[in-house]
């Protein structure tokens, strides 16, 4: 049986090539070389290569930057490690799920960001700097003081300064959604939207017995007169509005509507949740409805969007001090309190500017990949939607209905959401999301554009699936 092939010491070995002073991390420099030599053949499966020690003396650099370039071509799933014997090229990975997702709404990888160096340098600060037993035992709901000035800081670039006692911090979202509901309404009141509406806002008003009745929208969002009118007809409880980068449609509502809303809200005496995941990704967006109407708006703004899902933690801005303790009071009937660790975490790269650098990674991320949207999906992207954000509204040819054109794409190994998942209405619109986010690699989002833009160009009666 013959040995595996190692890599000789007394040269350099010859998938490397020379570390390149002003060539970035240099244990990506080894990472990236690593891949290109699997890629092209230099190393083959089963290869072994050097022990990390010798690796590192041969290129002369520390053992810490060899263990993290091993780690992140493990990563890469090009090495794997079999104890003693070393660590060898892998074999290929079997990828076992052919769906494209195109239909979850998350942030995409970060452009020129190392997000796996950037969580184990975060998690290694709060480590050092935090008890771990208070990391790990129960903590009053609402975050600790440095969670709620970490929130502040976040929210600066939409309010200024803010006193951050005004803020309770979430765990994520939807729990904040689902409080405001408890906290602000009673079973049988309304809640008034728009016609295409976040889905997470009717499932928790469903579930809490609410009723959800859409309001006319526009170009620029909800019309602020059949605001008044609704408002005067079914004396509602609540708005839900998210005016920046709207799920799903991608409008965002121009500054002039947003202060026509605020006034109707003054007017009516209604208070509106104005939900605004993705004012931080879009550009140059107008000051949020809360700017206007201090104390009609209860704001909120997650992590969950524009860093990573993993960070459940949102901030919530409630003025109002009886409102803010009867939404503490609600959020603690389902949701005692954000995980410790991960609200330790979102205030650490909050307060040291990582969140900044991630935040903008994701940003430049998003829009390669809406302006690679555009140029496959020429002519089907919404008029009025823009290059931010992690989700596109495609208007479909008269020949596909929505629920269709979504059935079809899943025979195509691909994930779209349908118009009807948003629809708080009776109306139709024929029209799917589209998410840019969810799909990791570049290359696999252009080959499940192209495969949705080659479907989209066929009526459904030259379309059939495989019969099995």
């Amino acid at each position: 049986m013959s040995q595996p092939k190692t890599i000789q010491d007394e040269n350099l070995p010859i998938w490397l090539p020379r570390l390149a002073v002003h060539g970035g991390p240099r244990f990506l420099q080894i990472a990236d070389a690593l891949q290109a030599a699997v890629a092209d053949g230099s190393l083959k499966p089963g290869d072994r290569l050097l022990p990390q020690r010798r690796l590192a003396a041969q290129l002369d650099v520390d053992l810490t930057t060899i263990t993290r370039a091993y780690d992140e071509a493990r990563r890469r799933n090009l090495l794997e490690g079999r104890g003693a014997r070393g660590t060898y090229v892998a074999a290929p990975k079997v990828e076992l799920t052919s769906i494209l997702d195109l239909s979850m709404n998350t942030p995409p990888p970060p452009d020129g960001v190392d997000f796996d160096d950037m969580l184990k340098q975060g998690l290694s600060q709060v480590l050092m700097s935090a008890d771990s037993e208070l990391l790990m035992t129960y903590h009053l709901a609402g975050g600790s003081d440095s969670n709620r000035k970490a929130g502040a800081k976040w929210l600066a670039p939409m309010f200024g300064h803010l006193d951050s006692r005004q803020l309770v911090v979430c765990p994520g979202a939807q729990a904040a959604i689902a409080a405001l509901i408890l906290a602000l309404t009673e079973p049988g009141d309304v809640i008034l939207t728009e016609p295409m509406s976040y889905p997470g806002l009717r499932t928790a008003a469903t579930q809490f017995g609410r009723r959800i009745i859409a309001v006319e929208a526009d170009k620029h969002g909800m019309v602020p007169e059949r605001l008044e009118e609704a408002c005067r007809r079914h004396k509602p409880r609540l708005v839900y509005l998210n005016p920046t980068l709207q799920n799903p449609t991608a409008i965002t509502m121009p500054q002039r509507r947003r202060k026509e809303i605020a006034g109707v809200a003054k007017r009516c005496d209604v208070r509106i949740v104005e939900d605004d995941p993705y004012w931080l990704l879009a550009d140059a967006p107008p000051p949020p409805v809360a700017t206007f109407a201090p104390e009609q708006v209860v704001y909120i703004s997650t992590l969950s969007k524009c860093l990573t899902p993993g960070l459940r933690v949102a901030f919530v801005l409630i003025r109002d001090p009886d409102e803010r303790t009867r939404f503490l009071v609600a959020l603690r009937s389902f949701a005692l309190m954000v995980a410790p660790l991960t609200a330790a975490l979102a205030t650490q790269w909050i307060l040291d500017g990582s969140a900044d650098r991630l935040m903008e990674g994701v940003r430049n991320e998003a829009r390669l990949r809406h302006r690679m949207a555009r140029d496959i999906l020429a002519g089907r992207y919404s008029g009025a939607a823009a290059e931010d954000g992690l989700h596109a509204w495609l208007e479909l040819p008269t020949y596909w209905s929505p629920s269709q054109l979504a059935r079809a794409a899943e025979s195509e190994g691909i994930a779209v959401t349908p118009a009807e998942a948003f629809a708080t209405g009776s109306g139709s619109v024929n029209a799917i999301r589209i998410s840019l986010g969810s799909i990791k690699d570049r290359g696999r989002l252009q080959a499940g554009l192209q495969r949705l833009s080659y479907l989209l160009a066929r009526r459904p009666e030259s379309f059939g699936g495989a019969v099995v």
